[in-house]
């Protein structure tokens, strides 16, 4: 199994779900985040005054899927979050050692 978070722009939440649903993916942890990257912020002028925002508001997802559903999954948020400008954001997969489902007990894949 692997885990993939997905930190993206918060308006394309509902494309990539979409674009999770039609790829046969479900379930996912969505967490509010902030940060930069290349992008390093902005500028913004608050009652006259100029100030630099640091850390945008971001949306981190979190995804644990089966080793054969990495790509499907890994192209769906691309396709979802990709408006082709800075800031887009980043997916990391990492490798996952055990999933348990609490009510049932079941494990590994099962438990996903």
């Amino acid at each position: 199994m692997k885990r993939i978070e997905a930190v993206i722009k918060p308006f394309k939440l509902e494309e990539v779900k979409d674009c999770l649903n039609e790829a046969g993916i479900q379930g996912m942890t969505v967490t509010e985040v902030k940060g930069f990257g290349r992008q390093k912020g902005h500028t913004e002028i608050y009652r006259g005054a100029e100030y630099t925002v640091d850390f945008l508001p971001k949306l981190k997802l979190e995804l644990v899927v089966a080793d054969d559903a990495v790509s499907a999954a890994v192209a769906a948020i691309i396709k979802g979050a990709k408006t082709g400008k800075i800031g887009d954001g980043k997916i990391f997969v990492s490798h996952v050692e055990e999933a348990i489902r609490i009510r049932t007990e079941e494990r590994g894949e099962a438990a996903v």
